[in-house]
């Protein structure tokens, strides 16, 4: 747990001074689940198709209320780690929070189980809030107001690079990697990358609730999404668009398929997007010009090893 005190202190002073971390500073899972927090997964007992007793891990879910300054904005359902980043990811991602807002404060109490995010500017989301969006993300996510707000304006990196040979390392190395989906599964994980190297690793209950933590943190961080790739074990919807896109990341990945709407939305916004990717097969169905094929057409990188596979990209999500 040594590391995610260290953690939440590094973002208490960046939040305090407006800090930036240098991009040199970031390392391969600089930040990722811990499977072991007994606060994630709890022991139940069953039984199996044999009728034999058995015990296996589940994922938690518990209710966090979000207020923004003095205003009550949502109650999300999720695992419970990292709270600050989800809200203020949450409320980038709703266009609650401009770039350019100062944080006075963040503020959890896990008993009443309450973040409450404060800012210098003074806001009110009333009219907003009336207006809801229930999106394809699981844990029946919902968004406020214009689903489309500042999406046309949004110009993401045409300089952004991703090339094959990294493909098949970055799955290997996300799907290897200590997580819940590995101990007690039912849930998305969300990475964020530069390269072949996977710099932020998240997990929750909701794959938007993944993402929303990826995103407070590159916020309170400094993080540049520039160059940057956004990895999800998720559907490609237009809700995993529209947030990559607000984020201001060119490239989109996934293990698994696409919606005809996260497509379009990819197009228009000129969002690289990637689906079905395993081993070195995959399918891209925007935004090609950013791909350098550097791999022999013949190279085989092989598939996870079976401990490690999730789902397969043809099946349900």
């Amino acid at each position: 747990m040594d590391e995610k005190v260290a953690t939440a202190a590094a973002a208490r002073e960046v939040r305090k001074g407006r800090a930036k971390l240098p991009e040199a500073a970031l390392e391969e899972f600089l930040l990722r689940p811990d499977p072991d927090d007994p606060r994630l997964t709890r022991r139940v007992e069953g039984v199996d198709e044999s009728g034999a007793a058995v015990e296996t891990a589940v994922v938690t879910e518990r209710p966090l209320t979000l207020f923004l300054n003095g205003q009550e904005i949502v109650t999300m359902m999720t695992i419970g780690d990292y709270p600050d980043f989800l809200a203020v990811g949450y409320l980038l991602n709703q266009n609650m929070l401009r770039a350019d807002d100062e944080i006075t404060g963040i503020d959890y109490d896990d008993e009443l189980e309450v973040v409450v995010v404060r800012t210098k500017r003074q806001t009110d989301y009333e009219e907003k809030l009336k207006k809801k969006t229930r999106t394809s993300g699981c844990a029946q996510g919902t968004v406020f107001g214009d689903l489309m707000e500042k999406f046309e304006d949004i110009k993401l990196s045409k300089s952004a690079r991703l090339k094959t040979s990294w493909l098949a390392s970055l799955t290997r190395k996300i799907n290897g990697a200590p997580s819940l989906y590995l101990s007690a599964g039912a849930i998305h994980g969300c990475a964020l990358c530069q390269g072949d190297r996977p710099l932020l690793y998240m997990e929750d209950v909701g794959r938007h609730n993944a993402v929303d933590k990826i995103a407070g943190y590159m916020f309170l961080e400094g993080i540049a999404p520039d160059d940057k790739i956004f990895y999800t074990t998720g559907r490609l919807t237009s809700e995993m668009v529209i947030k990559t896109v607000q984020m201001g990341i060119p490239i989109l990945v996934s293990r698994s398929g696409f919606t005809a709407w996260g497509v379009e939305l990819a197009r228009e916004a000129d969002l690289t997007l990637i689906g079905r990717a395993k081993g070195r097969r995959f399918l891209a169905l925007a935004g090609q010009h950013r791909i350098e094929f550097d791999t022999a057409s013949g190279e085989d990188f092989g598939d996870d090893h079976p401990r490690h596979q999730r789902k397969s990209s043809q099946g349900p999500d």
